[in-house]
């Protein structure tokens, strides 16, 4: 969707951020494009839960530090689990400084959007999100793998993957190095559309609701490291 095509009905976004400036300049930007509609606000995260439920938004773009429950338990509340989700959640965060997004993919987000982006990319990544896909650029994908493996503890035991061809193995390593569609079609030279028939079919194999879980799953699987 483009912010030209008004075909359609108007993606509907909950905001939920605890400060009153996000909020304030977001939904304005968001007000002024015709196939975007700020359907809520929230400044925590037991609010977001709550309205989100009410309105049924088709995206909320969540902040992971708010008072009293957090963005990530908020996420879980409203995807994790859930065959029908109440509603997509990308989240909003400073990432250099929160070391919590990897916990909110996990549970649940499709995405996450870094405060100083620009708003033109915002508007982007909503739009991505609301048509069904995950917002995940490659470094940043490295860099969650590295903030992973980098804590302390036991290793984690690596994720079966039976069931999945030698193609889909292929596909699930550079899905999990952040490489979208094309350059994954342009890697095994494969038509595009072959390389997103493998990733949906991976998507149903692996019980992955997006591309996020997918990069996850390649990480617990062994497929892919910090150094790429």
């Amino acid at each position: 969707m483009t912010p030209s095509d008004t075909t359609g009905p108007a993606i509907r976004i909950l905001l939920a951020d605890d400060q009153e400036l996000v909020r304030t300049g977001l939904g304005m930007v968001i007000t002024h494009s015709p196939d975007l509609e700020l359907a809520g606000e929230a400044a925590t995260g037991a609010e977001a839960v709550r309205l989100a439920k009410e309105i049924r938004p088709d995206v909320v773009v969540m902040d992971i530090r708010m008072p009293g429950m957090d963005g990530i338990e908020a996420t879980r509340l409203l995807t994790a689990g859930a065959a029908d989700p109440v509603a997509r959640v990308l989240i909003l965060t400073t990432f250099d400084d929160d070391d919590n997004v990897y916990a909110a993919l996990r549970a649940g987000a499709s995405g996450f959007l870094v405060k100083d982006m620009a708003l033109v990319d915002i508007l982007a990544a909503i739009r991505v999100v609301a048509a069904g896909d995950a917002l995940i650029a490659p470094g940043v994908t490295r860099r969650l793998i590295a903030d992973l493996s980098a804590r302390p503890g036991p290793a984690a035991p690596k994720r079966r993957l039976a069931g999945i061809t030698e193609r889909e193995r292929e596909v699930l390593t550079l899905v999990g190095r952040g490489l979208s569609n094309t350059e994954i079609a342009e890697q095994l030279f494969i038509g595009p559309a072959t390389a997103k028939t493998h990733v949906a079919r991976l998507l149903t194999k692996l019980d992955a609701r997006d591309r996020v879980q997918l990069v996850i799953a390649a990480y617990d699987a062994g497929l892919v490291s910090p150094s790429g």
